[in-house]
């Protein structure tokens, strides 16, 4: 993501990228970052909670302002819970992403057929 983000900035389009995975924004080094201290896929605040989420975001659109230096981050004040067994449970569970394939894998064949052509199909949103 720091790539796409450094990439938009460079077209003059000012980026912040919400994370909660601080060491793993750190390493791309996007251009401003708001990191919140919650379990991956949380970057924006607990379901179900739609003012906590409001708060969130806008305790980091304030990083637009506050943010000066390239590559810096926003720690959001917002904690998941009183104590931080969260994660204790989330490193116990381990990683659950599906297995990894060296090879491209289609999600059927007429895919298959069409990026071994070379020949994509029309982009819808710019026609080419």
């Amino acid at each position: 993501m720091g790539l796409v983000a450094r990439q938009v900035e460079a077209a003059g389009i000012p980026t912040l990228c919400m994370t909660s995975a601080l060491d793993i924004t750190r390493a791309v080094n996007p251009p401003r970052a708001a990191f919140l201290d919650y379990p991956l896929g949380h970057t924006t605040g607990k379901p179900g909670e739609p003012e906590l989420q409001r708060r969130i975001l806008a305790e980091a659109l304030e990083a637009f302002v506050s943010l000066a230096v390239p590559g810096s981050v926003k720690e959001l004040p917002f904690r998941w819970s009183e104590d931080e067994s969260w994660k204790d449970r989330a490193f116990a569970e381990g990683d659950e992403r599906t297995e990894r394939f060296d090879t491209p894998q289609y999600q059927n064949e007429e895919d298959r057929l069409r990026a071994e052509s070379g020949n994509p199909p029309p982009c819808p949103a710019c026609r080419t």
